[in-house]
């Protein structure tokens, strides 16, 4: 009798023991839900590569002076972008100068327009999305997703862990203004810290710090981030395109 009764207490803490771990894993669960909801609404979306053939990393070129910085420019029929290209990223930076000088952005789309988040282009005039060949990864400290930041699209981490860049495609960010409570949710589930001056940059000027260190930012608007807010206003249909084609053609800045 008395070993039924110890084995009855013994099963009895067991079960509530059980019952306290399920509470407890309900409750994070709930709690990351809340903080995946959280960034799902102030992220809403990715700037991603399109699903293609599998792809192989390509070397790029280097780039002929790498003291300075190149400039491209962006001619739309909504006016002009220029851009530098960040001699730190080398890999983007003069992957895009080849692609430029070998004419892939020629009669090119802004395929996907989302206001108050980015503008994306990157397609071959003739439909063609990839040119065979994904970028490793440059996240450099410093070079954030401010607003006229010069970005990299890519695979999904669930087919791209590396979060290696597609070869051809590009976003410029838009973006909104952040509060100092959004920042502070980003650096916790990034695991990094802003400095006081990127903090005043995304509060003033805006951006799309939840992209930060997961895609690769390569250059920056250096004029034109007006043109860069009338295309990011276009009428856009299914997809996020553009009713009416915004086309570009790209050019480097001797």
């Amino acid at each position: 009798m008395k070993k039924i009764i110890v084995f009855a207490l013994v099963f009895g803490l067991f079960a509530c023991s059980n019952e306290t771990k399920k509470k407890e894993a309900k409750k994070e669960t709930a709690k990351q839900d809340t903080v995946q909801k959280e960034a799902s609404q102030q992220q809403e979306t990715q700037p991603e590569q399109p699903a293609t053939v599998e792809t192989t990393e390509k070397e790029a070129s280097p780039s002929e002076n790498n003291n300075v910085e190149t400039k491209i420019t962006i001619s739309t029929d909504y006016g002009e972008i220029m851009l530098k290209l960040y001699n730190e990223t080398p890999g983007h930076s003069d992957n895009m100068i080849k692609l430029i000088k070998e004419g892939w952005y020629k009669k090119s789309p802004f395929h996907r327009v989302i206001n108050n988040f980015m503008i994306q282009g990157g397609q071959n005039a003739d439909g063609r999305v990839d040119p065979g060949y994904t970028i490793p990864a440059e996240f450099k400290h410093g070079l954030i997703h401010k607003k006229g930041a010069l970005a990299a699209a890519r695979m999904g981490d669930n087919v791209n862990p590396a979060k290696e860049s597609s070869g051809c495609q590009f976003y410029i960010v838009q973006g909104k203004k952040m509060s100092d409570a959004e920042l502070d949710m980003i650096e916790k589930r990034g695991k990094f810290k802003y400095t006081p001056e990127q903090r005043e940059i995304y509060k003033t000027i805006g951006g799309t710090p939840f992209l930060d260190y997961s895609y690769t930012v390569f250059g920056e608007v250096v004029a034109g981030l007006e043109v860069v807010d009338k295309i990011a206003a276009v009428q856009t249909g299914k997809g996020d395109v553009p009713v009416k084609p915004v086309v570009m053609d790209i050019s480097v800045v001797k």
